[in-house]
């Protein structure tokens, strides 16, 4: 990193300290800014980032320890340097164990003080540098994954080749466990983005409020219990991908504000009015039937055009049988280097079993399989009694009916009463919308 490139900030209560540092780093290249207490320096850090800063012990209101542990609640990465007059043991002891790369004391030597920055930037290089490297390494594990020589895997391997190239909106379609964000990661990973983050969030997994935070942040004070600001997923994404997960999920309000933001790239974060642009690309998945919930008003259609410009569709694992044997050992080879053991094949028998099998949970559940497996087998080779299936059984059922069975059937018998009206049918059944798409998704409920 050349000096142009790292920006310092000076935190001391003493005029005449932070304005004699901020001029030694101004003549040697640095870009420099100077806050004179706590509270000056966290709303600077709230507004730009910084790759060093120099923190005073000593302070009004909150000293230069409680501030480091601030600043590692914003920011993790930044490299602290605690300045004292008073050292003692104990301070550079609770210094250096809350995170800090080092402390020089009062009056500061400039050389030394000089030595020392030097070093903090080749700290911080080598952390930004680990960071692009472990976001390399997940990209390659994704792309490992994506297995098959099948006809349908080989043709979503295609299209992911044709849109990375592009710039455009993706929507991955499929069931449950297909590996709808191993696609996503490999779209991003073969795009001109590929340098910079892809940020996913799984739409499904967050209340209504809990969502607009996690997506547009929000400032200190925006709501009990937000006390700092806090960037969202749409910033985090800035330069790269933003993967919305379980798009189908978000309520009408937030997919009102996720148009607006998808079509200007502008937003303010919670409680602010300060207008934020991101350039980044976006590409969502679902298992839900997203014409259906069009029709049923559910689903905003204008967002749906917005986000639907290319489909990529995940086929069920029971719909490309053929890719299980080369998934099996790709996995056993997987676990094998993880888990330190010798295993090198699966039984006759028990392949068998896994190609009998029909995966509702597709390849996730496969994967999971193989896991387990790998944990109960004692030699080198997997056999029949290492299998286990959690969601249901290969085996032949025990007559009668199991819970689910009563469940699925009740659930169709009232969907045909009411003509396949999701609304009515949830009235009656007593649970949301979303609740019975999912089960009708579960139990592949057709008209």
């Amino acid at each position: 990193m050349k000096p142009k490139d790292v920006s310092i900030l000076i935190v001391d209560d003493e005029p005449s300290i932070r304005n004699s540092l901020a001029g030694w780093f101004k003549m040697d290249g640095y870009k420099t800014e100077v806050a004179e207490d706590a509270y000056e320096a966290l709303k600077k850090l709230q507004e730009n980032n910084f790759d060093i800063a120099l923190l005073d012990i000593k302070m009004p209101e909150m000293d230069g320890i409680e501030l480091q542990r601030r600043i590692k609640e914003i920011d993790k990465n930044i490299i602290t340097i605690i300045i004292t007059a008073y050292a003692t043991v104990e301070t550079a002891i609770q210094a250096m164990k809350d995170g800090a790369f080092d402390y020089i004391t009062k009056p500061i030597d400039p050389d030394e003080l000089s030595r020392l920055i030097k070093k903090a930037i080749e700290q911080r290089r080598l952390i930004a540098e680990n960071i692009m490297l472990r976001g390399k390494i997940e990209e390659l594990q994704s792309l490992d994954e994506i297995i098959g020589e099948s006809p349908a895997i080989k043709k979503v391997m295609e299209l992911i080749n044709t849109v990375a190239e592009t710039d455009s909106t993706v929507m991955i379609r499929g069931e449950s466990g297909t590996g709808k964000e191993l696609v996503a990661r490999a779209i991003h990973a073969k795009s001109k983005r590929r340098y910079f983050p892809i940020v996913t969030i799984n739409c499904g997994a967050y209340p209504e409020g809990l969502l607009e935070s996690e997506l547009f942040g929000h400032e200190k004070g925006a709501f009990t219990g937000a006390l700092y600001q806090r960037k969202g997923k749409l910033e985090m994404a800035n330069k790269g991908t933003l993967f919305l997960d379980e798009v189908g999920n978000i309520s009408l309000k937030m997919q009102m504000d996720l148009l607006r933001v998808l079509e200007t790239k502008k937003f303010t974060r919670l409680g602010g009015d300060k207008v934020i642009e991101a350039d980044f690309r976006v590409i969502s998945a679902t298992n839900r039937d997203l014409e259906q919930a069009v029709r049923e008003g559910s689903f905003r259609e204008d967002l749906y055009y917005r986000l639907n410009v290319f489909t990529i569709f995940l086929p069920p694992l029971r719909e490309r049988k053929s890719d299980i044997p080369l998934l099996t050992y790709h996995f056993i080879k997987k676990f094998s280097l993880s888990m330190n053991k010798d295993v090198k094949e699966i039984s006759k028998e028990a392949m068998n079993l896994l190609m009998d099998y029909d995966w509702p949970g597709n390849v996730r559940e496969l994967r999971n399989v193989i896991e387990r497996a790998m944990v109960n087998v004692k030699g080198s080779r997997i056999e029949v009694d290492d299998l286990y299936f959690s969601i249901s059984s290969p085996y032949p059922k025990p007559e009668g009916e199991t819970l689910e069975d009563v469940e699925k059937a009740h659930i169709k018998k009232i969907l045909n009463k009411t003509g396949w009206n999701i609304t009515k049918a949830a009235e009656i059944l007593n649970i949301d919308r979303v609740t019975l798409y999912n089960k009708i998704e579960k139990y592949k409920l057709r008209k």
